[in-house]
C-alpha cells in the first residue's frame, strides 16, 4: 500500500493554523492504532517528525488522536529510558532496585501533531487523554502495571510547553549520552529537557519503598553488584546482636546473614537452597561472602575479582549419619 503524503515543507507550521474551524475539545478521542492502521501511523511519522518513525521494539504501543473521525496527533509510547540522573534522583532509588523496576516507567519516545490541526490546547488535551487510559492498555498489553511515564524534549527545537500544559514536571536536563550498541556513548551529545508524569498518586512512593506491594513485582529481581558490594553486606547486619551460644560459632553472625541475603538477592528460597550445596570452606569473613554468592550462582560474582580460596570440599554429613572423629 503506498501513502501519497504530501511532504513537511508543505505545511506552515505554526501555534494556531489560521483561518482552520473551532475544534470541540470534548469530541477529541485516543486510542491505540489498530494493526490494519499501523503503516499509515508509520508512514505519517515518519514523514512529518523530526526524528522520524520509531519501530515496535520490547514494550511499545501505538496512538492516535481523533476528531469526528478525523487524524489529529500521534503518540509513541515505549520502554522506560536505562539511565537518567535527574529521574533517578528524583525518584529517590537506589541502582539495586531501580533495574527490575524500569518496567513500572514508559516513556513517551514520539508526540506529533499532524500538519493543519495545530490548535491552542489540543496537544495537552491529547497528552490527558492518553495518560488516562495508558495504565489499563499497558496491563492489558504487556501483563504489568506501569505507574509514571516520562519524555525527553530537545531545547533546541522545543521548550516542553505542551507538556508543561497538561501538567507534567520539569526535572532538569539529562546529561546528553545516548544509548548505543553495548553501552552509552563515550562522549555527551545534544542535553535533553526531561519531564515526567505520575498516572497514579503514589507512584513516586511505590517506585522508591525498599519492597514492592503485591500485584507488581514485574519479574525476578536483577541485580547489578560489584564486589565491593559483596564484601561489604555482613556491614548492614553487624548491629544484630548474636543469639548463639560462644560454643561452635565458626563465623559472624554478620557473614552469615549476609550469605543467606546474598543468596536470597540470587533467587534461592529456602534454608535447604541456600546453603552453600554442602561445601565446608574455611576462609576469612570477606572470602566467605564471595564464595557463598559464587556458589549461589550469583551471576556478577564470577569474573570480578572474587578469589575465594576454598578447604577441600567434603560433604554435609546426611541425617542419622555417625559424627565426625
Amino acid at each position: 500500500m503506498v501513502l501519497n503524503i504530501p511532504p513537511l515543507t508543505a505545511y506552515k507550521w505554526q501555534h494556531d493554523v489560521r483561518g482552520a474551524p473551532h475544534v470541540n475539545l470534548g469530541e477529541l478521542e485516543v486510542r491505540p492504532v489498530e494493526r490494519a492502521e499501523e503503516a499509515r501511523h508509520q508512514a505519517l511519522m515518519q514523514t512529518h517528525h523530526y526524528l522520524g518513525a520509531l519501530p515496535k521494539i520490547g514494550e511499545t504501543l501505538w496512538y492516535v488522536a481523533t476528531y469526528r473521525a478525523e487524524w489529529v496527533a500521534l503518540l509513541t509510547v515505549s520502554a522506560a529510558a536505562w539511565k537518567c540522573g535527574v529521574r533517578d534522583r528524583w525518584i529517590g532509588w537506589d541502582v539495586h532496585r531501580q533495574y527490575a523496576r524500569l518496567k513500572l516507567i514508559a516513556n513517551n519516545s514520539r508526540f506529533l501533531i499532524l500538519p493543519d490541526w495545530h490548535r491552542s490546547n489540543l496537544g495537552s488535551k491529547t497528552l490527558s487523554l492518553c495518560q488516562k487510559r495508558l495504565p489499563e492498555d499497558w496491563r492489558t498489553r504487556f501483563g504489568h502495571p506501569v505507574v509514571l511515564i516520562e519524555t525527553f524534549v530537545d531545547p533546541q527545537r522545543f521548550q516542553g510547553t505542551v507538556y508543561r500544559a497538561a501538567n507534567w514536571v520539569y526535572l532538569g536536563q539529562s546529561l546528553g549520552y545516548r544509548r548505543v550498541r553495548g553501552g552509552y556513548s563515550g562522549t555527551p551529545l545534544a542535553p535533553k529537557k526531561v519531564f515526567v508524569t505520575a498516572l497514579q498518586a503514589d507512584a513516586r512512593a511505590i517506585l522508591a519503598q525498599p519492597f514492592l506491594p503485591p500485584g507488581y513485582n514485574t519479574g525476578a529481581p536483577t541485580m547489578r553488584l560489584q564486589a565491593d558490594h559483596m564484601r561489604s553486606l555482613p556491614e548492614l547486619f553487624a548491629d544484630i546482636p548474636d543469639p548463639r551460644q560462644a560454643q561452635g560459632r565458626r563465623h559472624r553472625l554478620a557473614v552469615v546473614l549476609a550469605i543467606a541475603a546474598g543468596a536470597t538477592l540470587c533467587g534461592m528460597r529456602g534454608t535447604r537452597a541456600g546453603r552453600i550445596h554442602g561445601r565446608e570452606v574455611r576462609v576469612g569473613d570477606d572470602d566467605l561472602v564471595a564464595e557463598g554468592l559464587e556458589t549461589a550462582g550469583h551471576p556478577f560474582a564470577v569474573g570480578r575479582g572474587l578469589r575465594a580460596r576454598r578447604a577441600p570440599v567434603r560433604a554435609c554429613p546426611g541425617p542419622g549419619a555417625p559424627p565426625r572423629g
